[in-house]
């Protein structure tokens, strides 16, 4: 397993090790939006990944898609996200916020004003929210004007000043998982008749210029990108993903941005044609077989030896598994995953995983 503990460059960062720690909503912040010491606390203790990318984080109001997750839209959001990025460096660890801007999955409940969720086109998940009160429909989203998409540009970028004001190392913007970035690439969720609909070039113009300003406003090489190709997740679908895909790495190459961060879902050979695209860092979330779920330290070598990857992103084994690094040394064993304490509740299942002795 020694490659996995090799040293690791990535935009003007010096990562100590290829472990990273993938993003996991943990549905543990209060009611406003503003993490807690117990994050601090749980981001702490897995420091000792080479980087660590956190839960989904909204950059706007409206971005917000489920219950209690965290933001970075307000003066009090920044300084409680202060606490936890003190720890983690304390620990001597590098983190990254991601910035999640949710789309059309979401729910009127969330918004204070009591709106509609926003997307690139009036089309519904077709599937739902967990509210304390049970689960939500998501709604036919609004259509998002010109001026709309303009403000998401914006709130994100706005986002990203904001984590570099908390104390974060850089942020990675979430393209993947059916979220608003995605929503816009995929043709299945894209409908638009305008600049950013249609073509490939089109349904990349949203994510492209998202990009653009985040790195303008915080630095390239403090900003990654995530990307789910070919990924179902919250109702997604795209006709066209190795076109579109390699559209978009394309075009976000001449960016120089931290890394790339591609969730690999069954496909080595899709991989393999992103990674000759990407001439940056490559973090892989190791899934080369539809049966590789989860990933695992096995298939993370693999990986960093094909040379598909730069780094692997593990989620499961990091929540289970606080001491991660010292577990692959060890060659195990691994704490398993407590699906039932996933998202929402106290430390059970957060904080209080073993480490070894």
């Amino acid at each position: 397993m020694n490659e996995l503990f090799e040293k690791l460059s990535a935009g003007k960062l010096e990562l100590a090790n290829r472990l990273v720690m993938a993003p996991m909503t943990r549905s543990r912040a209060v009611h406003d939006g503003k993490v807690t010491d117990l994050h601090a606390e749980y981001y702490a203790q897995r420091a000792g990944a080479g980087l660590i990318i956190t839960e989904g984080t909204q950059p706007s109001v409206r971005g917000q898609g489920y219950t209690w997750t965290p933001g970075l839209h307000s003066d009090e959001q920044v300084e409680a996200w202060r606490a936890v990025t003190d720890a983690v460096h304390a620990e001597g660890g590098v983190i990254f916020a991601q910035l999640m801007h949710t789309g059309r999955v979401g729910h009127p409940s969330l918004y204070p004003d009591g709106g509609l969720p926003v997307a690139p086109s009036p089309i519904a998940t077709g599937q739902g929210m967990w509210s304390p009160e049970g689960m939500l429909d998501h709604p036919e989203p609004r259509e998002m004007t010109l001026d709309d998409i303009a403000e998401a540009v914006a709130d994100f970028a706005a986002a990203a000043r904001n984590a570099v004001a908390a104390g974060f190392d850089g942020v990675e913007l979430h393209g993947a998982n059916g979220y608003l970035i995605q929503q816009f690439l995929a043709d299945g969720s894209n409908k638009r008749t305008d600049a950013y609909g249609g073509t490939i070039e089109n349904r990349i113009r949203f994510a492209v210029e998202v990009a653009k300003a985040v790195a303008d406003a915080i630095g390239p090489e403090r900003v990654g990108f995530r990307v789910s190709p070919g990924g179902i997740a919250n109702g997604i679908t795209e006709s066209d993903p190795d076109e579109l895909y390699a559209a978009l790495v394309e075009a976000l190459a001449p960016l120089e941005l931290a890394y790339l961060h591609v969730m690999e879902l069954g496909d080595r050979e899709r991989t393999r044609r992103i990674r000759a695209a990407w001439p940056g860092t490559l973090i892989l979330n190791p899934h080369p077989t539809p049966e590789s779920f989860p990933s695992n330290p096995e298939t993370g070598v693999e990986a960093l030896r094909e040379g598909v990857a730069d780094a692997v992103a593990f989620a499961e084994l990091w929540l289970a598994n606080p001491d991660l690094p010292a577990r692959i040394k060890a060659g195990g064993p691994y704490n398993e995953a407590d699906r039932a304490t996933f998202y929402g509740g106290d430390h059970r299942g957060y904080t209080d995983y073993p480490v070894l002795s």
